[in-house]
C-alpha cells in the first residue's frame, strides 16, 4: 500500500516554484503598463511605445523555441536562477536611470528584450519542472492554480505600476529588480532536482527541437491539442479586439472600454479557482467536449450585443471556462511526456497557439472593415465551433484516460 500523495497547497517544492512565478509574473504586468507610460514621457510618441512593446511580443515568441531546447538539456534551476539574475540587474540599471533622468530609448528597448527572453526561458523552465515535483494525478490541478497566478497578477500588475509611476518614474522598475530578487530567493530554497536523470541527447540544439516537433505531431493527443488551443486563443484575442474597436466607434468613454479587459480578466481569474472542482466532477474527455461546444455558443451570443461593453460578458464566460480547458490539456500533456521533452513539447505548443492569436487584431481589423463587427464575431466563434468538432472527433482526446 502506498502513501497518498501530499496535498498540493502542502507541496513545499511546487509552492516555492509558484511563488517564485508568481513575482516574476508581477514585476512582468508592473512594467507592462510603466514601459508605455515611461516612453511616453520620453517621446510623446505612440507609435513609439506600441513599436517597443511589439518589440517585446517578438523576443518572446522568438525566444520560446531555444527556452525549451536549453531547459530540457540544462540544469533547470540555474536557468530560472540566471533569468532572474539577469533581469534584475537589467531593471535595476533601468530604474537608476531613470531616477537620475538619464533612460534613453535605445535603454529602454534593451531591457525590454532582455525581460520578454528572461520571461521566455524562466517561464519554459518553470513549467517543464511541474512533472518532478507534483505527483501525475495532481497536474491538473497544479496547472489550474498556475492559470489563476497569471490572471492574478494581470489584474493586480498594471494598477500597481500606475500607482508606483505616479509616485515616482524610477519607482515600477526598481519595484521589478525586487521581485526577481525574491524570485532568485525562492527558487534558490528548492531542494528536489527539477529535472529527471538525462541521457545523452541528440547531438546538436537543432536536432534536439527537431525531436519535440516530431513528439508533438506523432501524437494524437498533443496534436489535438494544438487543434482546440489555436483556435481558442485566436477567436478570444480577435473577439475582445472587436469589441473594444466597436466601443471605440461608438464613442464610448475610454474608462468604460478598458472595463472590457478587467472584465475577461476576472472570469478567467475565477475560473481557474474553480477548474480543480470541475475536474472531480467530469471526465477530462467529456469536459473538454462540453467547454468547446459552450465556448462556441457564448462567442456567438457576442453578436447579440455588440456597441455595448456587456458584449465582453459572453467573453467572459468563455474565459471562465478556458482554465479547465487549459489544466485538462495541459496537466495530460504533462502526464504523457517524457521529462527530457518537457520544454521542447509545452514551447513548440505554446509558440504555434501563440503565433496563431498574434494574427487576431490583423484578422479581426480586415473582418470589421469588410463585414462589419457583428460577422467578425460570428467567424471567430465558427472558429471555435472548429475546436469543438475537432475535440469530439479526435481519437487523442477520446481515449484520454485517468492519470496516476
Amino acid at each position: 500500500m502506498t502513501d497518498a500523495p501530499v496535498a498540493l497547497w502542502r507541496n513545499r517544492e511546487f509552492n516555492l516554484l509558484w511563488i517564485s512565478q508568481s513575482l516574476s509574473d508581477a514585476g512582468t504586468a508592473i512594467s507592462a503598463l510603466a514601459v508605455p507610460l515611461l516612453l511616453l514621457t520620453l517621446t510623446s510618441s505612440p507609435v513609439k511605445a506600441g513599436l517597443v512593446a511589439t518589440i517585446g511580443l517578438v523576443v518572446t515568441v522568438l525566444s520560446r523555441l531555444p527556452a525549451g531546447v536549453l531547459a530540457d538539456r540544462f540544469d533547470r534551476r540555474r536557468i530560472m536562477l540566471t533569468c532572474d539574475a539577469v533581469r534584475l540587474v537589467a531593471y535595476l540599471i533601468l530604474g537608476l536611470a531613470v531616477w537620475h533622468g538619464q533612460p534613453s530609448l535605445a535603454l529602454v528597448i534593451a531591457v525590454v528584450m532582455v525581460g520578454a527572453a528572461g520571461n521566455a526561458f524562466f517561464g519554459t523552465a518553470e513549467y517543464s519542472s511541474l512533472r518532478t515535483i507534483v505527483p501525475p494525478a495532481q497536474l491538473p490541478a497544479a496547472i489550474a492554480r498556475n492559470e489563476a497566478r497569471s490572471y492574478g497578477t494581470f489584474l493586480a500588475g498594471p494598477p500597481l505600476g500606475g500607482l508606483l509611476f505616479g509616485l515616482a518614474h524610477a519607482l515600477p522598475f526598481l519595484g521589478d529588480a525586487v521581485t526577481f530578487l525574491a524570485s532568485m530567493a525562492g527558487v534558490s530554497l528548492v531542494r528536489r532536482p527539477l529535472q529527471e536523470r538525462r541521457e545523452a541527447g541528440p547531438a546538436g540544439h537543432v536536432a534536439a527541437l527537431a525531436e519535440g516537433f516530431r513528439f508533438v505531431f506523432s501524437n494524437a493527443f498533443l496534436r489535438a491539442v494544438l487543434l482546440v488551443a489555436a483556435p481558442l486563443n485566436l477567436a478570444i484575442h480577435g473577439i475582445t479586439f472587436t469589441i473594444i474597436v466597436t466601443l471605440q466607434a461608438h464613442r464610448v468613454p475610454p474608462a468604460i472600454i478598458g472595463a472590457v479587459s478587467t472584465v475577461v480578466a476576472v472570469g478567467g481569474l475565477l475560473g481557474a479557482l474553480v477548474a480543480p472542482v470541475l475536474h472531480r466532477l467530469m471526465p477530462l474527455p467529456l469536459l473538454i467536449r462540453g467547454i468547446c461546444w459552450v465556448a462556441a455558443l457564448l462567442m456567438s451570443a457576442s453578436a447579440l450585443l455588440t456597441g455595448s461593453v456587456a458584449a465582453a460578458v459572453p467573453v467572459a464566460l468563455t474565459v471562465f471556462l478556458g482554465p479547465s480547458t487549459n489544466a485538462a490539456l495541459f496537466g495530460h500533456q504533462a502526464a504523457i511526456t517524457p521529462d527530457r521533452l518537457q520544454a521542447r513539447v509545452v514551447s513548440v505548443i505554446i509558440v504555434v497557439a501563440t503565433s496563431v492569436s498574434a494574427a487576431a487584431p490583423l484578422l479581426a481589423g480586415v473582418l470589421i472593415t469588410v463585414a462589419g463587427p457583428v460577422p467578425a464575431i460570428l467567424t471567430f466563434a465558427a472558429l471555435v465551433g472548429g475546436s469543438a468538432v475537432a475535440a469530439s472527433t479526435s481519437r487523442g482526446i477520446r481515449t484520454m484516460g485517468p492519470v496516476e
